[in-house]
């Protein structure tokens, strides 16, 4: 097992805000976007907002998982488990990003959502078996 760490740090705390004012912005920006322009017909404001939603809900990702598996821990965070959290809420935001650009272009079917999803999930596991 990794280094154990009895509580949340100072770091992780300011980390777990900073994400989350983070988180906030982006939906404030993808907000006013989708407020302001409309995306029927134009390809760029349909990417841009599907770039835009893919991030924030990958940045509302990371502090969550993070906080979950800090919980399901009993309060100890080891190493790595930021780094973790990182990766699985960049997955989240790419595949929101992907998934709301193939609707945007009228090329989403469910085949290709669930193959996304387990083609994520296969990465996801491979890459946090513990050697």
């Amino acid at each position: 097992m990794g280094s154990r760490l009895q509580s949340m740090t100072p770091r992780d705390r300011l980390l777990s805000i900073g994400l989350l004012a983070l988180a906030v912005m982006f939906w404030a920006v993808t907000g006013l976007l989708l407020l302001t322009r409309s995306p029927e017909g134009d390809i760029g404001i349909q990417m841009l907002g599907a770039v835009l939603l893919g991030v924030a809900f990958g940045v509302t990702a990371m502090p969550l998982l993070w906080l979950a598996v800090f919980a399901r821990h009993r309060r100890i965070a080891y190493r790595g488990d930021w780094t973790r959290a990182g990766r699985r809420g960049a997955w989240i935001g790419l595949v929101v990003a992907l998934l709301v650009a193939l609707r945007t272009q009228q090329a989403f079917s469910l085949p290709i959502a669930i193959f996304v999803a387990v083609m994520v999930l296969f990465v996801e596991v491979s890459l946090s078996v513990e050697r």
